[in-house]
């Protein structure tokens, strides 16, 4: 078993295109040996967003700090702390924080092959 404190997972930057004030820690993945899934969290500082894009795997959010708006093809969907999106694998979506002042955070998990 491997216990973590997530604030000591180094954060790094998203670099991807269209991606603005957002990082990402790597919580468990490949280099944990982790057979399955990868958790990440992200942290989108005020105003900041994830790209507008689509994977061929699905995704699941758990939003732990501030208001996220998901970008999706019915619109702008709000969510809070506590709130979770299941999102399927090829559908365009954007996280952005909504929050005026303070970063917002979230869990992310993903299946382990697509983590770098």
């Amino acid at each position: 078993m491997i216990i973590k404190k997530i604030e000591e997972v180094t954060a790094v930057p998203v670099e991807m295109a269209g991606a603005r004030d957002v990082s990402v820690r790597v919580v468990f993945g490949p280099k944990d040996a982790a057979p399955t899934f990868a958790l990440r969290q992200f942290e989108l500082a005020a105003g900041g967003c994830t790209p507008h894009h689509s994977h061929p795997f699905e995704h699941e959010v758990v939003v732990l700090a501030g208001e996220i708006a998901v970008v999706s093809n019915e619109g702008d969907k709000p969510m809070s702390p506590g709130d979770a999106a299941l999102v399927p694998a090829h559908e365009k979506h954007q996280f952005k924080n909504t929050s005026p002042s303070v970063p917002a955070r979230m869990l992310c998990i993903v299946p382990v092959q697509y983590q770098k």
